[in-house]
């Protein structure tokens, strides 16, 4: 392990961030991912199914579920790149990830209120019309820019370690075979 990823697999808080080996930042990005996947599919749907009012409500609700998981899922991921040493590349990919993912929330932020202005928060009030063209391509290009930044996130992870368990130690308990009970450890027995 290199001396200087070191710090940024300890949390700052483990009570906010997550306890070493555990982040919290990657569960809390699920909700933010879930809701703006499943706003396109009701956006998609919207425009096969007759009577979609409730796809463009339910498509217009899930973007603000998503930007609220995305609120949440910022601070913990903040607090994560508080520990990478500034002036590393680990740092410039978590500033450049932060800073997408600041972006793209701006952006269903901008969506959502496009689509409550066009009155697609109320059943009663939205039309037989499927997502207008505009609300829908702002939606596909905010998920492409998101599986940009989820990219640059596992770059986070699983290139540079931010926030996994130290590998030479930790990840290796993993892999040793014996019952953890006894403490008895056999060595590795190669695959034949």
């Amino acid at each position: 392990m290199s001396e200087h990823a070191g710090p940024a697999k300890r949390p700052v808080s483990q009570t906010l961030a997550g306890p070493y080996g555990h982040p919290f930042h990657p569960i809390l990005v699920t909700v933010p991912i879930g809701a703006w996947v499943a706003s396109l599919v009701f956006d998609v749907g919207s425009h096969v199914v007759a009577g979609p009012a409730f796809l463009v409500v339910g498509s217009t609700w899930l973007i603000a579920l998503g930007v609220i998981g995305a609120l949440l899922a910022a601070v913990v991921g903040t607090m994560d790149l508080l520990i990478v040493p500034p002036g590393t590349r680990a740092f410039r990919v978590g500033v450049l990830h932060m800073a997408l993912n600041l972006v793209i929330t701006g952006a269903y932020v901008g969506n959502f209120l496009w689509r409550r202005a066009a009155g697609a928060t109320d059943t009663t009030a939205v039309a037989a019309a499927p997502v207008g063209t505009g609300p829908l391509v702002l939606s596909v290009a905010s998920l492409l820019a998101l599986a940009v930044s989820g990219y640059l996130g596992g770059m986070l992870a699983y290139r540079y370690g931010v926030r996994v368990a130290d590998e030479a130690v930790t990840q290796a308990e993993g892999y040793r075979h014996g019952t953890p009970r006894t403490g008895v450890h056999e060595r590795a027995r190669p695959a034949h």
